[in-house]
């Protein structure tokens, strides 16, 4: 499907970003098949995949990227013997570069009828690596798949890069993101466009009146500090921020200065946002490279909360906590350390259908 040529952008139209916590009719993920994401640890990834696989399919459907049909009946096997429900499991023929859906796949807007669209922003690998025609190409084909109209985001003639892990919504017309990721003047996404820009394109595509700029990310983010490792929505005004208790920690400094920021927070209407601390696990390394391994990647689906734990003391506490802000769903940790050497854990690979009609 074409991108619609109605010239008026989805909001003027109705549309907005739901929460994640808003009723899903799916979640998509791109099974893994790139040794160069995860070099010496990719035979194990996808078990680790398996075992996300199985924990929301038992809620709702998965909707799963392959190459090709061979790769699919391997995928299903793999889901078959972690004893995942493959009747909820569909397999989506189309190729990949990598499988982080998060970042390439669609975002979904929704309208008060119960409409859906698709906003098909560009994906250029992070502006870090050549090869990502493919994932640039997912959401066109999850809007043809579907059915659905498609917008292709654009501001001065330019055709927007954003990333679904670089921005968090509370489904009411508030965001957050980060200036390391979209103002850096190292590694723009968007050279013509200003912080002004960015607020404009999030008013009329994603229907977001006021946007909580943050600062730098997580050590060891190879996305350049994306907001889904440091805080995230947890109901309309309440937000989760990771924080380092080391001074010493290379993460201290930044995580205090966005803890701030979100504390001098308001909402739309003025009120204060109830800020929930969650701890960070002590580093991980792999091969001497530092890991961007952190409790706010967790993913919200029907009636469960996948969140990543690294074999560490703060894994009791930070499902802990998560568990106490989500008393409706189960909170189901999933053992990331191998998985978090490709640089995401389970917010990074999963990307939400909301429900629609």
């Amino acid at each position: 499907m074409t991108p619609t040529d109605d010239p008026a952008p989805p909001a003027a139209r109705g549309f907005r970003m739901p929460a994640e916590w808003e009723p899903h009719a799916a979640t998509w993920l791109a099974w893994p098949h790139r040794e160069s994401d995860w070099p010496g640890k990719l035979p194990t990834v996808p078990w680790v995949y398996a075992e996300i696989v199985k924990a929301l399919a038992a809620r709702e459907r998965v909707n799963l990227v392959v190459p090709d049909a061979e790769a699919g009946d391997a995928a299903v096997e793999v889901l078959s013997r972690a004893g995942a429900d493959v009747a909820n499991v569909a397999c989506w023929g189309h190729p990949t570069d990598r499988s982080w859906v998060r970042d390439s796949g669609p975002i979904f807007v929704v309208n008060g009828r119960g409409d859906r669209a698709v906003l098909d922003w560009h994906f250029n690998a992070w502006a870090k690596y050549p090869d990502w025609s493919n994932d640039d190409l997912l959401p066109a084909f999850v809007a043809a798949a579907h059915g659905l109209p498609r917008w292709q985001p654009r501001c001065r003639g330019w055709r927007v890069v954003l990333e679904g892990g670089s921005i968090d919504v509370n489904g009411r017309g508030l965001m957050l993101t980060t200036e390391e990721c979209l103002l850096s003047t190292t590694q723009q996404r968007n050279p013509p466009m200003d912080r002004a820009d960015y607020e404009r394109v999030f008013a009329d595509y994603l229907g977001v009146n006021q946007t909580i700029w943050l600062g730098r990310g997580v050590a060891g983010d190879d996305t350049h500090g994306h907001v889904d490792d440091l805080a995230r929505f947890v109901n309309p005004t309440t937000v989760v921020t990771v924080v380092e208790g080391d001074p010493a920690d290379e993460n201290y400094a930044p995580l205090r200065e966005n803890l701030e920021r979100l504390e001098g927070a308001t909402d739309a209407d003025g009120g204060q946002l109830e800020v929930v601390r969650l701890p960070m696990p002590r580093p991980v390394y792999f091969d001497g490279v530092r890991l961007p391994a952190s409790y706010a990647n967790f993913y919200v689906a029907n009636g469960v909360v996948i969140a990543p734990t690294f074999n560490d003391p703060a894994d009791r506490i930070a499902l802990g906590i998560l568990g106490e802000l989500f008393p409706d769903r189960e909170v189901v940790g999933i053992h990331c350390v191998d998985l978090v050497w490709g640089l995401g854990t389970l917010h990074c690979m999963t990307q939400q259908e909301p429900a629609g009609l």
